[in-house]
Parts: structure tokens; sequence; C-alpha cells
């Protein structure tokens, strides 16, 4: 980790640090830095993973990071200005589009280096939108988090492919290690699931944000038409915030009432120790709807030791080998996941556990957070050299 400055400042700039793949992203790498004697900024409105920042030496910039208004992001970029000469920052990281404009801005003013790094693949149906998505395109490099994303951006925006690395996001291998966790913390899951200690259905846990393109209401749907042919062997469990969706989380239970499946769905809401989580669960689903640049909860699981079924598109296709180490399923395709579901509970437990172990060993050697977070010293290492060859840095 010796290729950074003695004296170098990361500042990255997100819209929140409530919960996500991007906000993880932003504390193991501010982590990263900090562990090869740097220091940790970052720009943001706050939240619950505030605090890990904090305990890992970093420092939060409390701003209105998450706003759209023009106005807000104008004083946002004077903020960012006033911190990056107080601080003495070495290299600006924007993580999100709308702070990607502040942190953009700010950053050609005092001709500090730029990277930001395209978390989604997000959608561009008009010309106004494409160059709203550009932004993140404009600095020193772009960090994609996935060869699909990579090959996204590319392709949207024209840009030169020098110009854009694949850095697939990383799972904390000290944190998700299944000897680490102890009886203890799966048992108090199941109690605060109300998961009967001698239950015997398949538990199959979907982890994400309620949101529609997580695909909640697709798992649902599948095992409604499990149970109109009197298929009962899932238990499943739908782990995450509404983060505010309450008309979504609603229809989500009306559905759940409506089919019948008031003992075979739990809505669990947000957990904090995910590694239990999986180790609770016989499988893991990622049944999104939309493609994912990368999908971390596809991932997480199969470090684990569980087998990963996840809709067939998108970074899916690079995290999980069909047949392998999980299943791949036609996407938003209720009648495809019914069906799947079905063939997972006859693979059997024996079938389950050697995917799962496959699983394991190849999550391990690719998708580690020091892998990640290597890469990514390595760009910013980059960057300076380049900045300072041309005299800008």
């Amino acid at each position: 980790m010796s290729i950074l400055p003695a004296d170098f400042t990361l500042l990255q700039v997100t819209p929140e640090l409530e919960t996500g793949g991007a906000e993880q992203t932003t504390i193991d790498v501010a982590h990263a830095v900090i562990e090869a004697g740097g220091h940790a900024l970052v720009a943001t409105k706050g939240g619950r993973m505030a605090a890990r920042l904090a305990a890992d030496g970093g420092r939060l910039a409390h701003m209105p990071a998450q706003s759209k208004n023009p106005l807000v992001m104008l004083g946002n970029a004077a903020r960012l200005v006033d911190l990056i000469r107080r601080e003495k920052v070495s290299l600006v990281h924007a993580r999100s589009r709308a702070p990607a404009f502040s942190a953009l801005w700010a950053a050609h003013f005092t001709k500090t280096p730029f990277v930001a790094t395209y978390h989604g693949v997000y959608n561009a149906r008009s010309n106004l939108k494409r160059w709203y998505n550009a932004v993140m395109t404009k600095g020193d490099l772009v960090i994609a988090n996935s060869e699909f994303t990579r090959a996204h951006v590319i392709a949207e925006h024209g840009i030169d492919p020098d110009k854009v690395v694949a850095i697939p996001r990383g799972v904390d291998l000290s944190r998700f290690e299944p000897g680490l966790v102890s009886a203890e913390r799966i048992m108090a899951l199941r109690q605060a699931w109300g998961i009967d200690p001698g239950e015997r259905r398949l538990r199959v846990l979907l982890a994400g944000r309620l949101t529609r393109w997580k695909g909640q209401a697709l798992a649902i749907e599948a095992l409604a038409k499990l149970k109109a042919v009197s298929d009962d062997r899932i238990l499943l469990l739908l782990v995450g915030d509404d983060q505010g969706r309450a008309a979504y989380r609603a229809e989500l239970e009306h559905m759940i009432a409506q089919a019948g499946l008031g003992d075979a769905v739990r809505l669990v809401g947000h957990c904090d120790d995910m590694p239990a989580a999986y180790l609770l669960a016989d499988l893991a689903i990622a049944p999104s709807l939309e493609p994912e640049a990368f999908g971390r909860t596809a991932v997480e699981p199969q470090v684990m030791g569980r087998p990963v079924m996840a809709a067939d598109h998108g970074a899916a296709r690079e995290t999980v080998i069909d047949g392998d180490t999980g299943w791949l399923v036609a996407p938003g395709d209720p009648e495809a996941w019914a069906e799947a579901l079905s063939n997972a509970c006859a693979a059997g437990a024996a079938r389950r556990q050697t995917m799962g172990q496959a699983a394991r060993a190849r999550a391990r050697r690719l998708y580690s957070v020091a892998t990640m977070c290597e890469a990514t010293l390595e760009v910013y290492a980059r960057v300076l050299t380049t900045h300072r060859a041309r005299g800008t840095g």
C-alpha cells in the first residue's frame, strides 16, 4: 500500500452513508487509505454507517450532498472548495451523479485530481439524462464496478476504453467468515424473525432495500404459484428497509395476504448481522427486474458458502456460475422463478452444499475487499502520477 504519497488525503463524496453497496465501498476504501497511512474524508449528508467511518479513523464533512437542487449543488461546490484547500486534499472521488457535479466543479477549481465510480447502469431516455449521467465520466478516470458496467459506460458515452477501469466490489472476508459466526448469533436472528428451531422448509433469503426493481414482488408471485400446486416447501425471508417506500411495503403485505402466504413470507426489516443471516438461510436469491451493475447480495452469500439464484442479466452473469455456484433464472418471469425454486428444493441438501462450497471458493478468490481496495489505490496512484507529469497536481 506504499504506492500512495505519505501525505495523501482522499475526499470521497457520496449522498448518504445509510445502507447499500456504494456506501459500503466508500467505508472500505476510506479504511484502506487510513491503513496505508493516509487521511480519509467523506462529504455526505450522513447516515447509520458514519459511525463505522469514525471508528476507522475517517472524518465526516456534513453537507446536503444528496440534493439535486442546482442552488444547493453550487453551495456544496463552494463547501468542497473550502474543504479541499483546508485539508490539502490530494484526490476527489465521487460516487453518485448529483454530488459529482459539485465535486467536479470543486476539483477543477482547485486543480485537484478527480475520479468517479459508476456504481449503476443509469437509464438515459433523453439527451438531457444522458448529459446528466455523463458527469461520472468527466474526471481523470472512471471506475466501473463490474465488466458489465464498464462495457455499458464505454458504449453509452463513447469514451476511450483506457479511461475506464473495472474494479468489482469487494466483500470483507474477515466479517463474512462462517467460522466466526457463533450459534448464538444465528439463534438470535431465528428468534427475532420467528423461525421455529424445527423449521424444515427451505429457508430462502432475499436481501435488499424494499424497492420494486429488487424483485420482492416477483418472489412473492413465484411462491403464490407454488402454493397453487400445493408446494409449500419454502420459507421466504425478505430482508431490508423500505427506506420510506411505505406504499410498496404495503403492496407486498397485501400480496402476501391475498395469496395466503402469511406463514411462508416474512418481511423482517433491516439486518445488522448479514453473515449470520446468510448462514440461517439455505439459499439466497437476487431476482432483480433490472440488470444489477454488480450485486453484492449475490456475492456475499456465496462467500458464506450458500448457493445463489439470480436473474440472468447484468453482472450476475459474472458473479454466479449457472449450475455450479448457483442458478440463473429468466428475469421478471414468475413461472420461471417458481420452477427454479422448486428445482432448488428438489436438488437436495447435499447438492446445495456442494454448490455452496464451489461458490465460496470462487467468491473469496475474486471478490475480496482487499483486492478491491488494492486496485482502487492503484488507480489513485496512477492518476496522481499523470497529474504530476502534466504539472497539474
